[in-house]
């Protein structure tokens, strides 16, 4: 046993092969991913004039979720690419001659896999929380308070909060003319503002514009009377308001493992606090699937039986496998959103697969040393 955990040259040689394909094969997926997703803010990103800057550290904080969902499966993919490759060389063959069992040769996948695992765990448990907590912050001051900024003379500018600004002219000492302000956020009560100048300032509370010599119309819900009140100066807050307290709570991919495992009963709703304790344990189970993948890529290499055209159809149910290992997950992890009860099933289908094929790996050893013996 001592002898399997100690690694050789020719251990280095596949882990070389298998650590470069990962990384290859990962970076182009997530480049593809990138450029896919990244579309849908570019129309945003040009809207609002900012910078190519800007546009790369927005879709950049997306990076680390896209990488902890293609990584399990690009290792799968290698390892069963890199093994399917020596043993159409042939070079299984010499590896088996030579007295390696296959536990032996899949020491440089099982490696990998476990690199890969811990980097899955670091992912999970604090980078992409993490992230995805920046890239909502981020998002909402661009739509909110950039929008508010940037406003356009000749057009009207819709501010998230069901707020709509129209600005007829602007000087270069950007002093605003001729406003008009539908304000929507009273449900029920509209209230429309117009304003001959005005002045885009930063408040407390975000972006607000100071208005000078105008007036804001009302219709009374009540009376259906049209209510009218001039002024000479008004401050009008052009933020997003704030709601209560359902609006504090981050979303459950932006939580932290520590606000998933202890969540404010006051903010969190029993049904809610289920799924957040699921998305607490999956999070810690998930990257196991790493070690089936990868178990499972190299039984369908290494236990299936010699053929001189290569054992495409193991190749295939590998893949299949796979695919079935993840539905299953999938249907298990909605589960116990709802029940969770059945939470236990999480690492039972994540880990009873790694489990089970390395009994089938760690059986040759077995074998060998009875027939040495």
């Amino acid at each position: 046993m001592l002898a399997l955990l100690t690694p050789t040259r020719l251990d280095r040689y596949v882990f070389r092969q298998l650590l470069i394909g990962l990384a290859v094969s990962t970076l182009g997926l997530v480049a593809l991913v990138w450029l896919t997703q990244s579309l849908r803010f570019i129309q945003m990103i040009i809207q609002h004039g900012l910078s190519p800057f800007v546009f790369l550290h927005l879709t950049g904080l997306l990076v680390p979720s896209f990488v902890a969902v293609i990584l399990p499966i690009t290792c799968f993919i290698v390892i069963l690419f890199v093994y399917a490759r020596l043993a159409a060389d042939r070079e299984l063959t010499v590896m088996r001659a030579s007295g390696m069992s296959d536990a032996a040769i899949a020491r440089p996948a099982l490696a990998l896999a476990t690199l890969t695992t811990l980097a899955c765990w670091t992912l999970n448990l604090w980078l992409v929380p993490s992230t995805l907590a920046k890239f909502t912050s981020f998002e909402s001051v661009i739509r909110n308070q950039v929008a508010a900024f940037l406003l356009e003379p000749g057009v009207f500018t819709a501010i998230p909060g069901h707020v709509t600004v129209y600005v007829q002219r602007r000087d270069p000492d950007q002093v605003l003319h001729g406003i008009i302000i539908q304000d929507a956020r009273q449900k029920g009560e509209p209230a429309t503002i117009l304003a001959r100048s005005g002045r885009l300032i930063e408040s407390a509370d975000g972006p607000a514009v100071l208005l000078r010599d105008g007036s804001r119309e009302q219709l009374d819900p009540k009376t259906g009377q049209l209510n009218i009140l001039s002024f000479d100066r008004n401050l009008i807050s052009l933020a997003k308001p704030r709601g209560g307290t359902v609006h504090l709570a981050p979303k459950t991919s932006e939580a932290t493992m520590a606000q998933l495992l202890h969540p404010d009963a006051a903010q969190i709703a029993p049904e809610v606090r289920r799924r957040w304790r699921e998305e607490a344990w999956r999070r810690i189970a998930s990257p196991f699937a790493v070690l089936s993948y990868a178990v499972l890529a190299l039984l369908a290499v290494l236990r299936s039986p010699f053929r001189r055209q290569g054992g495409t159809a193991a190749l295939v149910a590998a893949v299949f496998g796979v695919m079935g290992l993840v539905a299953v997950e999938l249907g298990v992890e909605t589960l116990a959103a709802r029940q969770n009860a059945l939470i236990p099933l999480i690492f039972v289908v994540t880990l009873g697969p790694a489990l089970a094929g390395l009994g089938l790996l760690l059986r040759g050893v077995r074998r060998l040393r009875e027939a040495i013996a």
